[in-house]
């Protein structure tokens, strides 16, 4: 055993000289060995002398220095935080009491006062309002103008595969099959005849033809009012598109230009549409002409005429339970209703409007055929335009039907229904800059 450690002694003599002395010293020789081990990147001839003085001395010093510095700070740092963190919750407490559930009420009307001041300042707003709309046909936009200009990005010349593509583009669009297939025999024709050349008149020609198609519908969207009595305007369409909430909110519109209006509840079918039709006439303080559920909707509107007739009334809304347009016997209804107008005021209705769901694409036009068969549609309302990516419709409906589209939807709100403007809603729809305000 001491042989042993005199041989272990022998090979550490160069790192700890010093130590000469009796079996005491191995014991602190292990420990001073293993800071020697941890400390190798230091010069070993250092080690004995550095290792005593520096480790004693920055202990003492770290030790004075952390105790005198960070306990004075912390003892006038901790009785301040405490108090404000004490005090912050304490009155957000105070304030949980429900003051806020009085304020709902009180906003609904400011909403209200909003939506009518916009409606009111149409000529200052023109280009908020137009970026309004190019915003709400985003999803039109999204299939349509921003995949026309992905693929006519980089390319100079109009081939075969290119107007192959825009056909694909131009029937997800909506636009309907012949259509698509009109605007491509055009262009065609004008390559052929070198009166287009690059991509980009090929757009500027889609747009301009496009628009052609809609202008071409001769006859007016502005309803026209008659010079005596009641202006009827009868509104059609199956479940589910719009109809009560269009009527709210044409209502509005004929109020905001001064007229008098009367709402005929003729949905006798389904409670909740003479509930809501009731809800659109408080908010716009217009009467509500209703019956008791399951009433004779002939009957609803018979009444309501001889009051409006009475009362010397502007504008008569009268709505009418949804139907498909595939039931022959709901259609015979209607035909029913429009001659009970007719009998009881010459003349009336005045305007027969249908309204469409967009996003229902193609199936609109099969029910503006059956519709206008039944009753003669004279205006159609095309709503939930922001909500479908087949603004196409638009065009086809102008070309298929010929009949005029007076308004379009692109929202909740009132001013949301906006007045169908042909040259507005191309270039709406053909808008490609991120710039909204332009």
């Amino acid at each position: 055993m001491l042989g042993w450690f005199k041989k272990k002694f022998k090979k550490q003599e160069p790192v700890a000289p010093v130590v000469d002395t009796p079996p005491a010293a191995p014991e602190p020789v292990d420990k001073t060995e293993a800071p020697v081990e941890k400390s190798p990147p230091v010069v070993k001839e250092h080690v004995p002398g550095t290792a005593v003085l520096p480790e004693a001395a920055p202990v003492a010093e770290v030790e004075e220095k952390v105790e005198a510095v960070p306990a004075a700070k912390i003892m006038k740092q901790v009785p301040e935080q405490k108090p404000e963190t004490l005090v912050q919750p304490e009155p957000d407490q105070e304030k949980k009491p429900a003051p806020a559930p009085p304020p709902p009420p009180e906003e609904k009307p400011l909403k209200i006062r909003k939506e009518s001041e916009i409606d009111k300042e149409p000529v200052k707003k023109k280009r908020t309002l137009f970026a309004r709309l190019t915003e709400r046909l985003g999803k039109t936009r999204e299939t349509f103008t921003y995949q026309l200009d992905a693929l006519f990005l980089g390319k100079k010349e109009i081939d075969g595969e290119m107007l192959d593509d825009l056909e694909e583009i131009l029937i997800a669009a909506d636009l309907g099959v012949g259509t698509t297939q009109d605007l491509l025999e055009t262009a065609r024709r004008k390559v052929k005849r070198k009166e287009m050349y690059d991509p980009k008149s090929l757009k500027e020609t889609l747009k301009v033809q496009i628009r052609k198609l809609i202008a071409d519908n001769d006859q007016d969207a502005a309803l026209v009012m008659p010079d005596k009595g009641p202006f009827v305007i009868m509104v059609i369409g199956v479940n589910g598109v719009g109809k009560t909430t269009t009527i709210g909110k044409i209502a509005r519109k004929f109020q905001q230009a001064g007229n008098s209006v009367l709402l005929v509840a003729g949905d006798t079918f389904r409670a909740a549409a003479v509930s809501q039709l009731k809800i659109w006439g408080e908010r716009s303080n217009v009467p509500v002409v209703a019956h008791k559920e399951g009433a004779d909707p002939s009957s609803v509107v018979f009444d309501a005429l001889g009051i409006a007739q009475a009362q010397n009334i502007d504008v008569v809304l009268v709505d009418t339970a949804g139907r498909m347009h595939t039931k022959d016997n709901l259609m015979e209804e209607l035909k029913k209703i429009k001659r009970v107008m007719g009998k009881k005021l010459k003349g009336a209705p005045h305007e027969v409007m249908l309204v469409i769901d967009a996003t229902t694409g193609q199936n609109g036009i099969s029910q503006a055929r059956l519709f206008d068969d039944a009753v003669g549609v004279t205006g159609i309302t095309l709503t939930k335009l922001d909500g479908t990516s087949k603004g196409g419709i638009v065009a086809n409906i102008c070309k298929e039907l010929k009949i005029p589209i007076r308004f379009i939807g692109i929202g909740e709100k009132t001013a949301d229904l906006r007045d169908f403007d042909a040259g507005e809603f191309v270039d709406a729809l053909f808008h490609s800059g991120t710039n909204q305000s332009e």
